[in-house]
């Protein structure tokens, strides 16, 4: 059965370049082996992934009146995402991915021109209604919707990325009200501890996931199970650009529909 989810957060027009290795040294002029560009950012990420695997999927977005702006509608009418949801903003967020030969990325990310909008929260309420989960990215224009979103009986899901305490000021809003929490490995001392430690510290959480890179990915339930899930890389890795909101996409997928992380 799909489910009918919210996904709320930034979307971005992106570039990703192929680089001969990091740290990249000075050219005056350089020719990558590649290059592409399309509609990336987290919420886009996650909604895209969750509409290809058959959900309905209410993005609920901030998109500019520009270039960038018009970029972006094009890719989410063709990919049935352009709904109520999508609000018009004076300019769009925009990034840069360099990628190397293993595909490792350094990601660079222009969220300025949205981090200050307001999203209006009676359209995110709207488009709650019926929903069986709301995902709340981290981006800042969510941040001041999550306290009152948590109020409407649907589950929120979150991944906060690159954190590494779980008394940080900033995600302390979507820590307090997720019930599944995710995150990358890249700035934690020990993933098995960081799960321990947002279970005692937020009551509300029930599944702390950690994405672990080449190695894998684990999953704490509260009951106190851990699971550890290694890494099938496929013949060659290109682009590891937004595996971990294939991930955290992905897992929320099955959760819904089976009910078992």
């Amino acid at each position: 059965m799909s489910a009918t989810i919210v996904v709320a957060g930034v979307v971005s027009l992106y570039m990703s370049v192929n680089v001969p290795e990091f740290p990249v040294r000075y050219e005056s002029s350089a020719r990558p082996l590649w290059a592409g560009s399309g509609m990336a950012g987290v919420a886009g990420h996650v909604a895209r992934v969750q509409r290809a695997l058959g959900n309905d999927v209410r993005l609920c977005t901030l998109v500019g009146q520009d270039t960038a702006g018009e970029a972006i509608r094009a890719e989410l009418r063709r990919d049935g995402l352009d709904g109520p949801g999508v609000v018009a903003s004076p300019s769009s967020s925009l990034g840069l991915v360099l990628v190397g030969p293993d595909g490792r990325r350094m990601g660079m990310p222009h969220l300025a021109p949205v981090n200050h909008a307001a999203y209006p929260y009676e359209i995110l309420r709207e488009q709650a209604r019926g929903a069986d989960l709301l995902v709340l990215t981290n981006a800042k224009f969510v941040r001041p919707l999550v306290a009152p979103a948590a109020g409407l009986g649907v589950p929120i899901a979150v991944d906060v990325h690159l954190v590494s305490d779980p008394n940080g000021e900033y995600n302390r809003p979507w820590l307090e009200q997720a019930r599944i929490v995710f995150c990358s490995h890249e700035r934690l001392a020990d993933p098995r501890a960081w799960v321990a430690g947002l279970f005692h510290r937020y009551p509300r959480c029930r599944v702390a996931g950690v994405g672990l890179g080449a190695r894998g990915a684990l999953v704490g339930l509260r009951d106190g199970r851990l699971i550890e899930v290694r890494a099938v890389p496929p013949h060659r890795v290109v682009n590891t650009s937004g595996a971990g909101d294939a991930l955290f996409a992905t897992f929320l997928d099955g959760w819904l529909r089976h009910g078992d992380p």
